[in-house]
């Protein structure tokens, strides 16, 4: 099936961590991409009810998954997510080391959460959801413990956000990526094409 590989190889070859590395350059452009025009549409948010902004931060959640559903070796979320932090960090944004690198880390160490709970036997849209779902907990975990003044409600709603905004872009879309990047063959050297070709 091409939810479980039964016997996976957790080995990361050469190619799976320039892979990984590219997944998470791309992401990290579009990352820095976002910071610059996140403006506008945070504040057109936030000013619905405070803490709703927080449906928008799947933009800065989906490479930890994606890269973990493609390249389905242990650390692949983690990796990705945090070098692509780097990166939006490196290019230079308003958030700074806290709200580009810390965050980032703890937004792929969540994301690796949702398939290390099946030891990484797992690879199906409801896992890669679960995985975007829990980067959005790891991002409003960081901003909730940063800014120790929000209220309840704000706490709330940004929390409701983030993880409605992890499952549906940073999860949902990334499968639904990974299956169209799937067919056109180039991932046929990894775990992923091959269960994709087998469907």
């Amino acid at each position: 099936m091409a939810e479980a590989v039964a016997k996976a190889n957790y080995k990361w070859r050469v190619v799976d961590i320039v892979v990984a590395a590219i997944i998470a350059v791309a992401s990290g452009v579009i990352f820095w991409g976002w910071d610059i025009v996140c403006a506008a549409p945070l504040a057109l948010f936030e000013a619905v009810t405070p803490g709703f902004e927080g449906l928008l931060n799947g933009f800065w959640l989906f490479a930890g998954p994606l890269a973990a559903i493609i390249m389905r070796k242990p650390g692949a979320a983690l990796f990705a997510e945090t070098l692509a932090a780097f990166l939006e960090l490196t290019l230079g944004n308003q958030w700074g080391v806290g709200g580009s690198l810390i965050v980032g880390i703890m937004q792929g160490l969540c994301a690796e959460i949702g398939f290390a709970i099946f030891m990484w036997k797992k690879w199906n849209i409801v896992t890669t959801m679960l995985s975007g779902a829990l980067a959005g907990v790891g991002c409003w975990a960081y901003y909730w413990m940063t800014n120790p003044g929000w209220n309840a409600m704000r706490v709330t709603w940004y929390l409701v956000g983030s993880i409605i905004s992890g499952i549906v872009l940073a999860g949902a879309l990334m499968w639904a990526l990974h299956k169209a990047i799937a067919a056109t063959g180039v991932l046929d050297r990894f775990a992923s094409g091959r269960a994709e070709a087998r469907v």
